[in-house]
């Protein structure tokens, strides 16, 4: 399920899908952290922290990577699972 179809579609979906979406954003979480830096696992809490302000979400619903290539570039990825709007 793309971000796009979340929008548009009224459908919720089905338990197995969303339990799978969930179980692979966790094991990219915890496969992205193992080269991360010391200061990542806080960083990672303060942003969450922050959308927590506008936004009510659990945890599990933020996947937040950091990629670094032979270039010394770092790239941070941050996804956020909204919540329906009700």
């Amino acid at each position: 399920m793309s971000l796009l179809d979340y929008f548009r579609s009224n459908k919720k979906p089905a338990t197995a899908v969303t339990a799978k979406e969930r179980l692979q954003i966790i094991v990219a979480h915890q496969r992205s952290e193992r080269g991360a830096p010391d200061y990542f696992p806080q960083m990672k809490q303060e942003i969450i922290e922050v959308i927590r302000k506008y936004v009510a979400i659990e945890e599990d619903q933020v996947s937040v990577q950091l990629d670094q290539n032979d270039d010394n570039l770092s790239v941070l990825e941050l996804n956020v699972t909204l919540p329906e709007k009700g």
